[in-house]
């Protein structure tokens, strides 16, 4: 059996460069990162894929791999133009990535910044939008992993429905195991959740903590209400072989010492 590939996500280490990110991880024992798009490159610069190979190279120093690019893609949007505006970036960034040493990027269905998107309209949208870019996603050579995020997306039987809907085999997910909780969701079924996507996982952010909304407190993994062993359990099971991506968002940032805690965890237990 192969050694689990353990990994954790870059962009909420405070404090700490990216090279100083990438040493303190190496030194707990991560090999993989999900890094944002905006560390490998500025979204105009016609050099992203430079920028891209340089930031991979310095990963390797590391012994650390991208796991995938988080795309920074919004598909709410208040007008035509500025949803075509995000189609024709989101193509920009599958040619990026894989200079990155990836071909997964962990997407967004969109965030309705300001409100000025009616809640009606978010899944059409959403949906119309991963169409739109589904022969992009087979012309680069990349996958799409859609996170359950925020407020458009956090629903695992919606996110299948998308899967279906669209029709690509290059668009699964990313479970993010505590996002669901933290939306509201109830344990029972957020379990449900783990197991109807478990075949359709692309990703992971195993992440743990308590309560939902104003009351979310997050913690080292084990430590918290998820029931990190079924989504694991549910995941193997369908053959997942991807990264365990911990993300961390509990006290004790600083100096990694909760993504020390959650390595651990998933040493024990993936």
């Amino acid at each position: 059996m192969s050694e689990p590939k353990i990994g954790a996500v870059h962009y909420n280490w405070p404090n700490l460069t990216f090279e100083g990110f990438l040493q303190r991880a190496s030194e707990i024992g991560y090999r993989y990162t999900e890094i944002g798009i905006n560390t490998i490159w500025d979204g105009q610069s016609p050099d992203g894929a430079k920028t891209a190979e340089a930031v991979r190279k310095q990963m390797e120093k590391y012994g650390i791999q991208a796991s995938s690019i988080s795309a920074g893609n919004d598909f709410i949007q208040p007008t035509k133009e500025e949803l075509d505006a995000q189609i024709e970036r989101f193509r920009a960034v599958c040619q990026v990535v894989p200079h990155a040493g990836t071909r997964l990027l962990r997407c967004d269905g969109g965030w309705n910044r300001g409100g000025k998107v009616s809640e009606f309209e978010w899944d059409r949208m959403i949906v119309e939008s991963f169409k739109r870019v589904a022969d992009d996603l087979e012309k680069y050579d990349v996958r799409v992993a859609l996170d359950n995020h925020g407020l458009s997306t956090n629903d695992g039987d919606w996110q299948l429905s998308l899967i279906e809907r669209v029709g690509s085999k290059r668009i699964g997910v990313n479970v993010d195991t505590m996002n669901f909780r933290w939306f509201g969701h109830l344990l029972p079924k957020i379990n449900h959740f783990f197991e109807v996507l478990a075949p359709h996982v692309f990703h992971t952010h195993l992440k743990d903590g308590r309560g939902a909304r104003k009351d979310y407190q997050g913690v080292a993994l084990g430590e918290g209400e998820i029931d990190l062993k079924h989504a694991v359990k549910c995941f193997k099971a369908a053959g997942y072989d991807g990264v365990w991506c911990a993300e961390y968002e509990g006290p004790e940032r600083e100096g990694g010492v909760g993504y020390e805690k959650c390595y651990r965890w998933l040493k024990a237990n993936v």
